[in-house]
């Protein structure tokens, strides 16, 4: 296996897993989709973060749970930066979205040409 390519899951996967544990401990996080107009969205978002996280995972053992994983991560990351730039966010704010959008992209790619 590839290692850069194992470096980013495990990055990609605990960041997702503790960034979702986050919003079930901290009212910050339920505001923040308060403020994105997203608070029934909340709970999907979190939910699409930790099966993709997981995914990530367990496509250690398998690429097409890791391309499908990686791929969905990296879409949710680019209508997170699509839901930052709407509401003005700095781009300190958005620095996160393009990071994990561009690492999931990266991951994907790795996955791509490792399994072919």
């Amino acid at each position: 296996m590839n290692y850069l390519l194992f470096v980013c899951v495990l990055f990609s996967s605990l960041s997702f897993i503790g960034y979702s544990i986050s919003y079930f401990t901290s009212t910050h996080m339920k505001i923040e989709f308060e403020r994105f107009k997203l608070k029934k969205l909340g709970i999907y978002v979190i939910f699409l973060q930790i099966l993709g996280a997981l995914g990530l995972l367990v496509g250690l053992l398998s690429t097409p749970i890791m391309l499908s994983s990686s791929g969905g991560l990296s879409l949710l990351m680019f209508l997170g930066l699509v839901t930052r730039i709407k509401s003005k966010d700095n781009l300190l704010a958005t620095l996160p979205a393009i990071f994990f959008m561009f690492l999931n992209t990266v991951i994907f790619y790795l996955a791509i040409i490792s399994w072919v």
